[in-house]
């Protein structure tokens, strides 16, 4: 079952608008497929596209923590499928939660090691998905005080009730949803900073699960990471969406993830956004 332990007394490393980032192993072509043929991806190209997308934040104020390399977890990039951070009550961190994953790929559950001291240090209480549930990071969608599951190859029914467990009596609502058209609930949507969905049709199974959905025009626009309440991140390899989303009022800032996008990766999972 979950396993949990209190908050440290005192939080001197308290995390405030804080990217939690690691470097791409030189490995990274070898990590984990399953909706996508595996095709070459350009080691060198990669480490300069996560670069730029650490510039991004810190162009906008955020502090950068970057974790230890993980050269022999060719995934360990993929940061987000490592740990899941809740706020406490609504607009504050007071009360709030750190979950360590555990992930579905065998081979990335020796990336939680590194993550554990990280989740440890932010003042709030940590938790761990146990054996036999399986949680991934990608399959965790927040919008609002809502969390969306995805039930996923990396996610099972366990892990779910596990999360559920703990989010529940901390006034979170939490809504499991299939996914079996991408690697991860966050492969096929994501949230825009009014709530609203947005996910490329052909990869959602049930657009209804969502109390209000917007379709995207491609694939790669299915992920946004929210800066700011008008502000959002998405692939360069998304124009139409970006066009899209300007035309609803936000400010659209793009960066080029190519390679990580050939190894089901996007803007989402290559960081943890502590606020």
């Amino acid at each position: 079952m979950v396993t949990a332990q209190p908050a440290a007394p005192s939080a001197p490393e308290e995390l405030h608008r804080t990217l939690l980032v690691r470097p791409p192993s030189p490995a990274l072509a070898d990590g984990e497929l399953t909706h996508l043929e595996r095709v070459p991806v350009d080691a060198d190209l990669a480490a300069r596209q996560w670069a730029r997308y650490v510039d991004v934040f810190r162009g906008l104020g955020w502090a950068v923590r970057e974790l230890p390399a993980a050269d022999a977890h060719p995934d360990g990039v993929f940061v987000e499928d490592a740990v899941v951070v809740f706020d406490g009550s609504a607009g504050g961190a007071a009360g709030g939660l750190v979950v360590l994953t555990r992930p579905g790929a065998l081979s990335r559950r020796g990336e939680i090691d590194s993550m554990r001291p990280v989740a440890e240090a932010a003042g709030r209480e940590v938790a761990e998905i146990a054996e036999p549930g399986t949680l991934e990071g990608g399959d965790i969608l927040k919008v609002g005080r809502t969390v969306y599951v995805g039930r996923t190859e990396r996610t099972n029914a366990e892990g779910a009730a596990q999360l559920r467990a703990l989010l529940e009596p901390r006034g979170w609502r939490v809504v499991e949803v299939p996914v079996t058209r991408a690697l991860h609930l966050k492969s096929a949507v994501t949230a825009l900073p009014d709530g609203t969905v947005i996910g490329y049709e052909p990869l959602v199974d049930d657009p209804g699960a969502f109390e209000s959905f917007l379709a995207v025009p491609e694939a790669e626009g299915t992920a946004v990471v929210v800066l700011d309440p008008t502000t959002v991140l998405l692939s360069e390899s998304a124009p139409a969406t970006a066009q899209l989303l300007r035309g609803r009022g936000l400010t659209v800032l793009t960066t080029p993830v190519t390679e990580f996008e050939k190894l089901e990766g996007c803007v989402t999972c290559l960081s943890v956004r502590v606020r």
